[in-house]
């Protein structure tokens, strides 16, 4: 399996994939395909480049079934989810990480588990969260940031 030292790059068909391979445990090419041709008019060759891409990443393996090969994802869905929202939360202005996050829960459908699960972090984080998160753009200009965080 990959491991978290790894920095995950996957683009949107590359997750298609993946979602796919993940949600199917190991695949053939033959199921691989046909459920991708099922769900997009993806060609052939393209899902066998997206396919080859994906194991060129470490991302995915390969092992030969017969006349078949077969593929293994080699890092877990949520390691992927979860290292892909961190680099794009290391984009972000500190001070705008919180109203992002917000916004994502407002948005996303989610269990009730999770939620009690948010709630119980939430709570705890609460305990030393600061006041007021610093901008991080432009540490030395601050009163320029204040502004821009009232857009």
């Amino acid at each position: 399996m990959a491991t978290e030292t790894n920095q995950i790059d996957i683009t949107p068909a590359e997750w298609k994939v993946m979602r796919l391979i993940w949600s199917l445990g190991s695949s053939s090419t033959t199921d691989i395909i046909t459920e991708l041709q099922r769900q997009s008019d993806w060609k052939t060759s393209t899902i066998k480049t997206l396919l080859r891409r994906l194991c060129d990443k470490n991302l995915l393996t390969t092992t030969k079934d017969g006349r078949q090969f077969m593929y293994h994802p080699q890092v877990s869905e949520q390691l992927a989810m979860n290292e892909t929202a961190e680099a794009l939360f290391t984009q972000l202005c500190e001070m705008h990480k919180g109203q992002v996050l917000l916004d994502l829960v407002q948005k996303s459908e989610i269990s009730r588990g999770d939620i009690q699960s948010l709630q119980a972090a939430l709570a705890e984080k609460l305990t030393t969260a600061p006041e007021e998160v610093d901008c991080n753009c432009l540490p030395d200009r601050m009163a320029n940031c204040q502004e821009h965080g009232k857009e």
